[in-house]
C-alpha cells in the first residue's frame, strides 16, 4: 500500500512527540528526513531497535534531534514496513517533520488508518480493532483493562469456537450433497441438535453480560431528581469533587440539566443534575422542569434526592407532601433502578436505618435507601456501595469477553436468534439439511461482528470513531 503518516500524539506541546509511518517506501522516506548517528543507512538498522540522530526538514536541515526506528514486514503493527519518529513534542517541530515526510512521497493517514490496514492485513480482528479505540477512551481502570484483554483477542477466543461449530455443521451437509458418491457418514439429527445447542448456549451468555460491556465502556446515565433545594447540586459537586453546580439556599438555582462524568463505587456515571421538580409559573424554571422530566425518563439510574429534615415522617406543609408523594409516583412508574439519596445527614444526625418507608407497595421500590452528607461525606461510601452493587464489575476472568456496544450485540442477537430457528426446526422434525440456511445466517452474523464478512460500511463505520495516527 502506498506511504501514509501522520503525528501520533496530541497536539499540544510535550515532552515526547512521535511521527508514525507505514506503507511501501517507508525506509526510504525516513531516510530522507532522520539522519542515523551511527552512520548506517536507516534501511540497514536493527529491527525493532531505537537508534539516535537528527531529524531533518524538507531541505535537509537538522529541526531536532531525537530517535527513530523502523518495523518490517509483516511483524509490524500494521502487517507493512512501518517506523516511528521520536523527537521532542514541540508542534512546530512535528509539522516540519511531518511535512519533509509527505515531500518525501508520503501523503496524511486518515483517522484510524493504521489500524484499519492493520484489520486489512489480518493482524487483528474487528473486534480487536474496536478495542483500540475503546483503550484510547476508557474512562476507568476496568473499562481500560476489557479494552486490553478484547485487543489480545479475548472476545475473538469466545466466539472462535462457536464459528467452527457453525462451519462444521455446514460443510458437512455440504460435503454430503456435493459428493453423493463418496464414503461420507449422513448428517445426525441428534448430533447436529446438540452442537446447535453447545453453540446457542455460548450466544445466550454472551448477549447476558453485554450489559455489563456497555456500562464498562459508556458508563451509567444517572438522573439526580428532587424536589427544590433538596441537596441535588450538592451531591453532584460531591461526586464530581469540586464545584460543578451552582449551590444556593434559594429553591429553583438549578433551572436547567447540568451533566458531570464521575465513579461512584468504580462504575462511571454520567450524571445530569435537573431542575426541581415542582409545579411553577415561571416560565424559564418550567422549561428547566421539563427537561428534568426528559433526564429522568432516559436515564438508566435515578438517584432520588430528599433533604433529611424534610423527610416524609416529619410534619410538612400539605403542599410539600403532595409535591413530594407525587415526585415519588414518578419515580416509582419507571422501571429504572432508582436509589433514595436522604441528603443533609450532618445536620439530623440520622443514619439509613431511620428511614422512615418511602413510596407504594405498588411502585418499584428503591434498590437501596441511604443518608449522607455531601458537606461532609458521612454515607457516601453507602451510596457507592449501592451503585457498585447495582452494576457489579463481573468476574475477573471475564475481562476482554463481553460485547461492549451496540452493533456487536445486534450481530450477536441474530445469529443466537438464528441458532436458535435452526433447532427449533430439527426439533420439530425437519429433516437436517433445513437448517442449513439458519447456520449459514449466523456464521454471517458472526463474520460482521469479526470482520470475516463484515460489509465495507460496517468496517467504514467502526474506524470512523478513531483518531489521526491511529
Amino acid at each position: 500500500m502506498d506511504l501514509i503518516a501522520a503525528i501520533a500524539t496530541g497536539a499540544a506541546a510535550s515532552a515526547i512527540g512521535i511521527v508514525r509511518l507505514s506503507g511501501d517506501g517507508c525506509s526510504a522516506a525516513c531516510g530522507r528526513v532522520f539522519r542515523p548517528a551511527n552512520g548506517r543507512p536507516f534501511g540497514e538498522q536493527e529491527p525493532r531497535k531505537l537508534v539516535m540522530g537528527e531529524m531533518l526538514d524538507s531541505r535537509g536541515r537538522v529541526i531536532d534531534r531525537g530517535m527513530a526506528v523502523r518495523f518490517p514486514a509483516p511483524r509490524s503493527y500494521t502487517g507493512e514496513d512501518a517506523a516511528e519518529l521520536h523527537c521532542h513534542g514541540s508542534p512546530v517541530v512535528l509539522r516540519e517533520l511531518l511535512s519533509a515526510l509527505f515531500a518525501a512521497s508520503a501523503r496524511q493517514a486518515a483517522a484510524g488508518e493504521f489500524t484499519r490496514r492493520a484489520f486489512l492485513n489480518g493482524r487483528m480482528d474487528l473486534t480487536q480493532a474496536e478495542a483500540v479505540i475503546d483503550l484510547i477512551d476508557a474512562e476507568t481502570a476496568a473499562a481500560a483493562r476489557n479494552a486490553a484483554a478484547q485487543l489480545d483477542g479475548g472476545l475473538r477466543r469466545v466466539l472462535e469456537p462457536v464459528q467452527e461449530t457453525l462451519l462444521d455443521i455446514a460443510s458437512r451437509f455440504y460435503a454430503v450433497v456435493d459428493y453423493p458418491d463418496e464414503d461420507i457418514r449422513d448428517v445426525n439429527p441428534a448430533e447436529v441438535s446438540a452442537a446447535l445447542g453447545s453453540a446457542e448456549d455460548a450466544l445466550t451468555r454472551l448477549l447476558a453480560d453485554c450489559r455489563r460491556g456497555q456500562v464498562l465502556k459508556h458508563g451509567v446515565r444517572t438522573a439526580i431528581v428532587g424536589l427544590p433545594n433538596a441537596g441535588k447540586s450538592s451531591l453532584l459537586n460531591a461526586l464530581a469533587g469540586y464545584d460543578r453546580a451552582i449551590v444556593t439556599d434559594i429553591p429553583g438555582t438549578t433551572r436547567d440539566t447540568v451533566e458531570e462524568s464521575v465513579l461512584c463505587g468504580g462504575v462511571l456515571l454520567r450524571l445530569v443534575d435537573t431542575a426541581g421538580l415542582r409545579e411553577t409559573e415561571d416560565a424559564v424554571e418550567k422549561l428547566g422542569v421539563e427537561r428534568s422530566r426528559r433526564a429522568m425518563e432516559q436515564a438508566e439510574l435515578i438517584l432520588l434526592v430528599s433533604d433529611m429534615g424534610v423527610d416524609m415522617e416529619q410534619p410538612r406543609s400539605q403542599a410539600y407532601r403532595e409535591d413530594f408523594h407525587h415526585l415519588l409516583a414518578q419515580v416509582g412508574r419507571q422501571k429504572t433502578p432508582w436509589v433514595y439519596v436522604a441528603s443533609k445527614r450532618d445536620l439530623s444526625g440520622r443514619a439509613a436505618g431511620a428511614l422512615g418507608a418511602v413510596g407504594d407497595p405498588d411502585w418499584n421500590g428503591p434498590a437501596a435507601c441511604v443518608s449522607l452528607s455531601a458537606l461532609t461525606g458521612q454515607g457516601m461510601e453507602d451510596l457507592a456501595e449501592a451503585v457498585a452493587a447495582l452494576f457489579p464489575a463481573g468476574p475477573p476472568g471475564e475481562a476482554g469477553s463481553l460485547l461492549t456496544d451496540r452493533r456487536q450485540e445486534d450481530a450477536a442477537r441474530r445469529a443466537r436468534d438464528a441458532v436458535r430457528r435452526g433447532r427449533a426446526a430439527l426439533d420439530s422434525g425437519l429433516t437436517p439439511d433445513a437448517v442449513l440456511t439458519d447456520a449459514e445466517e449466523a456464521l454471517d452474523a458472526l463474520g460482521e461482528l469479526t470482520g470475516r464478512t463484515a460489509r465495507e460500511e460496517i468496517v467504514s463505520a467502526v474506524f470512523s470513531r478513531f483518531c489521526v495516527g491511529k
